[in-house]
C-alpha cells in the first residue's frame, strides 16, 4: 500500500485547485421548474409603432431549465477574452456612457459614445461586478465559447423564460411583497445613493424612491435578496440580453416559452430585447414586465449585461462551486466596507 504524507496531500490539493482554476468558470445555476404563467402587463398600453409594449398579457408554458444565479461577471468574461483573444468593441473600443444634461452627442440625450471597454476601471470596479459595455453579439460569443469548452449547451434565455424565472410566482410588478419601496432589498436600481452620485458626477436631479440600496452604480452580483427560485439581481444592476429580437408587443408571441427570433420588427435596424433594467433605472422601469431593447452590437455603461441558461438538470460544476465561494467572500468584504462608512 502506498502511503501519502501530509506534504503529499497538500500537493494533491494544490494540483486539484490548479486544475479547477484552469477550467472554464461555469456559472452557478438554479433549477427552474416547468410551469405556466401570465406574461406581460395588463395595464400596458398598446404599442404606438415606436414604443415597446408589454401587452397583451398572455399565458405561456415553460419547460424546466436552469438559469445562472448571477449575472456574468468581469472575472468570467475576462477568462473568455484571455482564452480566445476576443475583442469586445475592438481597440480602443467604444461604450455609451451617461453625460451631463446638454452635453450629449445627440441633442438633449443623457448619453454619448466614448472610449471605453468592458474592462475599463470605471466600468469594472472588481472581478465580481457584472460585466457591462458588452453587446448581445459579445454575449453570444461568450456562450458559444463556454459551450464548446464544457460540452454543454449554454445560451441566452428566451424572453419568456426570463420573465417566468424573474417572477418566481409573483404576479405584480415587483418582487417579494410587491411594494415598490421594497425594491432596494431585491435589486440595485436608482436610489438615494444613486441620486448622490448622479448629482455629484453628472449634475442630474431625479425623483428617487425612499430607500437606499447602498450602491450608486453597479454592485457585486448577488448583493441583494434572491427571489423564490434562488436568482439574484433579476431587477437592476445591469439589464440582461435575452435571445429574442424586438417585437413591439406580444401579438403572435410563442406560447411555449421558446425564443421569438422570426418576424422581427421591420423597417429599422434589428434590435434585441433586454429585461430587468439597470442601476440607473427608476421604479417604473424596475418592473418584472417592462421590456427594453438594444441593437445587437450596442455596448454601453448605462448597464447592459447578461446571464446564461442551460437545458436539463446537471450537477454543479466544481468551477461553479469554487466561484460561488469566492463571490461570497467578495460580498462579505463589500458589506464590511459599507458598514464602515
Amino acid at each position: 500500500m502506498r502511503l501519502i504524507t501530509q506534504a503529499g496531500l497538500a500537493v494533491v490539493a494544490l494540483l486539484s485547485q490548479s486544475a479547477i482554476a484552469a477550467q472554464p468558470i461555469e456559472p452557478p445555476m438554479a433549477a427552474i421548474p416547468a410551469g405556466k404563467f401570465l406574461m406581460g402587463d395588463p395595464q400596458s398600453p398598446p404599442s404606438d409603432g415606436q414604443m415597446i409594449s408589454s401587452a397583451p398579457q398572455h399565458q405561456v408554458s415553460v419547460k424546466s431549465f436552469q438559469l445562472s444565479k448571477y449575472e456574468v461577471t468581469v472575472k468570467q468574461f475576462r477568462q473568455f477574452v484571455d482564452a480566445t483573444g476576443y475583442q469586445a468593441g475592438g481597440e480602443p473600443g467604444e461604450c455609451w456612457k451617461w453625460v451631463k444634461p446638454g452635453a450629449g452627442a445627440i441633442p438633449d440625450a443623457p448619453l454619448t459614445p466614448a472610449p471605453g471597454r468592458w474592462n475599463s476601471p470605471q466600468y469594472a470596479p472588481s472581478d465580481y461586478h457584472p460585466v457591462m459595455c458588452v453587446s448581445w453579439q459579445d454575449a453570444q460569443a461568450y456562450a458559444q465559447w463556454l459551450s464548446k469548452a464544457t460540452g454543454k449547451h449554454y445560451r441566452l434565455p428566451s424572453e419568456a423564460e426570463w420573465e417566468y424565472a424573474a417572477r418566481a410566482g409573483v404576479t405584480g410588478d415587483y418582487p417579494g411583497d410587491g411594494k415598490p419601496d421594497s425594491m432596494c432589498r431585491y435589486g440595485n436600481g436608482f436610489d438615494v445613493s444613486g441620486q448622490v452620485a448622479f448629482a455629484r458626477d453628472l449634475g442630474w436631479e431625479r425623483k428617487i424612491p425612499s430607500c437606499d440600496d447602498q450602491a450608486p452604480y453597479t454592485a457585486v452580483v448577488g448583493s441583494y435578496k434572491p427571489n423564490a427560485f434562488g436568482l439574484y439581481d433579476m431587477l437592476g444592476n445591469v439589464a440582461e440580453y435575452v435571445e429574442d429580437c424586438q417585437h413591439n408587443d406580444y401579438q403572435g408571441a410563442p406560447a411555449d416559452g421558446s425564443a421569438w427570433t422570426s418576424q422581427c420588427k421591420d423597417g429599422e435596424e434589428r434590435m434585441q430585447i433586454t429585461r430587468g433594467a439597470s442601476y440607473g433605472a427608476n421604479l417604473p422601469q424596475l418592473s418584472l414586465s417592462l421590456r427594453g431593447h438594444a441593437s445587437p452590437d450596442n455596448r454601453s455603461s448605462l448597464g447592459e449585461g447578461f446571464r446564461l441558461a442551460l437545458d436539463g438538470q446537471q450537477a454543479a460544476a466544481p468551477s461553479a462551486v469554487a466561484f460561488e465561494r469566492e463571490l461570497a467572500q467578495a460580498r462579505a468584504a463589500g458589506a464590511r466596507r459599507t458598514a464602515g462608512r
